[in-house]
């Protein structure tokens, strides 16, 4: 039987991770005798798309990006529509994407499951000529990512210190909304539109989210108070943020959003400079991923391994190991 091609695309400047040890990881847990490997660590801005374009291009079977949210955008974007595989080893700081696929944080193990080879055909969305796998906004989840770019430090304690400090001085903005089911106009804190139901670090912006139903689940967030913070924290990151007094949500296969200003938008947490007028639309099916099987995915034990892995994670950071 022929072996399978598969080139993994390391970012090493992504994340809070050490990936010095990835080629070891590599070499002892991918099967041999079912795969050739390759490693290539990205250089430059924009590098990650370069390789897997051409990995695409020479039918390698799968690329997958060792990294974060912004690597797996990039490479994910070269993928659409092409017979190559998107996999995912999570290195990165919020990992929303693999989160919401059920792939493993813990590197040894996500690399393991790639030997199974299960392909799904995912959604995508658009925003504007710019793709999005896991979710977009705009509003205060967009300055701030855009301020924790400007960081020198990465990891979670860093973005919740520059939330904190953005939250005190962000001003609300008036957003006009149109769907195919009519026209909503709303002053809003921010507007979340996810394809997958998370940002990262569990954080559940659109918890019913599907990867699989064609269509954008929208999260409106009306200004929020003091008071409000920690009800609404809590209700993100135990998948009830849509029954909060202070949102609206609903699904739609398209929508478009004119706000007051162009400005930053995040594109599954990268921060980018977009027109007052953003089309947002979903493209059904268009993504191959390699995904655990189906026991793996459901396992009961998975969730608790996450959170060890995070808090694992969250110990180093504040030690700087």
């Amino acid at each position: 039987m022929e072996r399978k091609k598969i080139l993994f695309i390391l970012n090493p400047i992504s994340g809070t991770h050490s990936k010095k040890n990835v080629p070891i990881w590599v070499k002892d847990n991918i099967n041999k005798d079912l795969f050739d490997t390759e490693i290539v660590s990205t250089r430059y801005a924009g590098h990650a798309t370069e390789l897997a374009q051409e990995a695409a291009r020479l039918d390698y079977d799968a690329v997958v990006s060792v990294g974060g949210d912004g690597t797996c955008n990039e490479i994910a974007a070269s993928l659409v529509h092409t017979h190559t595989a998107l996999g995912i080893i999570p290195l990165g700081s919020g990992n929303g994407l693999a989160r919401h696929l059920g792939i493993p944080l813990n590197p040894i193990r996500a690399l393991q499951i790639l030997n199974d080879a299960v392909v799904d055909d995912i959604d995508y969305c658009m925003a504007n000529d710019k793709p999005f796998f896991c979710t977009c906004g705009m509003g205060f989840d967009a300055w701030v990512s855009k301020k924790f770019a400007e960081d020198k430090h990465r990891g979670k304690m860093t973005y919740i210190k520059k939330a904190i400090e953005e939250y005190l001085t962000y001003k609300n903005e008036v957003y006009h909304i149109e769907t195919p089911d009519g026209v909503i106009q709303e002053k809003a804190f921010l507007i979340a539109c996810g394809n997958a139901s998370q940002y990262g670090n569990n954080a559940y912006i659109t918890p019913r989210a599907s990867l699989h139903d064609g269509k954008i689940d929208v999260t409106i967030m009306f200004p929020v108070t003091p008071f409000d913070v920690l009800p609404m924290t809590v209700q993100l990151f135990t998948k009830w943020i849509d029954i909060s007094s202070n949102v609206k949500t609903f699904e739609t296969p398209a929508l478009s959003i004119t706000r007051e200003r162009e400005g930053v938008m995040h594109l599954d947490g990268e921060p980018v400079e977009m027109s007052k007028q953003i089309d947002i639309t979903c493209i059904k099916g268009g993504l191959k991923v390699l995904i655990p099987r189906v026991e793996q995915h459901r396992s009961l034990i998975a969730p608790i391994q996450s959170l060890i892995f995070d808090v694992v994670d969250a110990i180093k950071q504040e030690l700087d190991i």
